[in-house]
């Protein structure tokens, strides 16, 4: 545990680019930094996935016209012809160790973290089912799994990518959002007689700042003098310009249209309106890694009861079974069964 919070990455969550290993304030914008979540998506990449699973799929459709499913199924032979029989093997484990390859190498990190969950369950039902497969070609005797292989792995990249697709949308609309602080504010000093730039995190209630024509305003604030449109469209939806005068409440990240406004400002860093937005955007991600760390829990006692419950099933069957290859075969099909309850999970 101490080892983990030794590692902890604090970052902005307005200025991602900002992080340190501890906590304090951002420098841009004064806001304080939280804690990075690491998740076992981490490293990988939504294209790879995707990428992946394509390749994947086409392979798997072979594998299937090849599996004793559609035999079975439509009284369908598949052409034969000279090496066949290992056109499932071959296949299968350009599937396993290319398609595969990104959950058996997020199982090691489980395991090296001692926290064994959803991909630890999932790389041992397919790893399961390959060793089991590759010794069924090789022997000749017993069913082979490797339709059932491809298809859990392929079905596997596709749940995986739509997970990742949805965790980049939300962080990538909180570097939208955060981009619409600009970096710097004009600060006037000296009864309007001087205006100085200097950076949103320097600036403080009650300070007075200029926003010239066309410019980003820096803080929530309120007009004391000059007239303008507002565009609010990025933060509250309004697509028609909002005209600002004296006394009028100003929000930061919104555009100034033509006219100069001179603001007091009166919330900076965590207290203004586009920090609340973002602060129920984290709240929305945060209850998601909760339910993750939920899952990954449930999924670390169905790893348990799927081990456990295998080596009972062919620890039974080794007794009552005719041969030694059927308690082999019920000890496969309970670990390979419970992973399809981890994409439930």
């Amino acid at each position: 545990m101490e080892n983990l919070e030794e590692n902890q990455i604090y970052t902005c969550p307005m200025h991602v680019n900002i992080e340190q290993k501890s906590p304090g304030m951002c420098s841009e914008c004064g806001m304080s930094l939280v804690k990075k979540n690491n998740d076992k998506h981490a490293g990988h990449k939504t294209v790879s996935f995707l990428k992946k699973f394509w390749i994947s799929l086409i392979l798997t459709i072979p594998v299937l016209f090849y599996s004793d499913l559609i035999k079975n199924l439509f009284s369908f032979e598949a052409p034969t012809f000279t090496g066949s029989i290992y056109l499932s093997l071959i296949l299968g484990s350009i599937i396993f160790f290319y398609g595969g390859s990104i959950f058996l190498t997020s199982a090691y990190r489980e395991l090296k973290g001692r926290s064994p969950g959803m991909m630890s369950l999932i790389s041992l039902a397919i790893t399961t089912a390959y060793v089991y497969s590759v010794f069924v070609v090789i022997l000749g005797n017993g069913n082979e799994l490797f339709w059932e292989l491809s298809s859990l792995i392929t079905i596997m990249l596709l749940g995986h990518y739509i997970e990742m697709r949805s965790v980049k949308s939300a962080q990538g609309a909180l570097k939208e959002l955060s981009k619409l602080i600009p970096d710097f504010a004009e600060l006037i000093k000296n009864n309007k007689n001087e205006t100085k730039k200097v950076p949103i995190s320097e600036l403080k209630i009650n300070d007075v700042i200029l926003v010239r024509p066309g410019g980003r305003i820096p803080a929530d604030g309120i007009v004391i003098e000059g007239e303008s449109d507002v565009d609010e469209s990025m933060i509250t939806g309004e697509s028609k310009p909002v005209t600002k005068n004296i006394q009028s409440n100003v929000i930061s990240g919104t555009v100034n249209g033509n006219g100069s406004l001179i603001i007091k400002v009166k919330k900076i860093g965590e207290n203004t309106f586009l920090s609340g937005v973002m602060r129920l955007v984290r709240e929305a991600q945060a209850s998601k890694s909760r339910l993750q760390l939920l899952s990954d829990r449930a999924a670390f006692y169905l790893t348990v009861i799927a081990i456990i419950s295998g080596f009972s099933s062919f620890i039974f069957w080794i007794f009552f079974a005719p041969e030694f290859s059927f308690a082999i075969e019920r000890l496969v099909a309970v670990l390979v069964i419970a992973c399809p309850h981890a994409l439930g999970l």
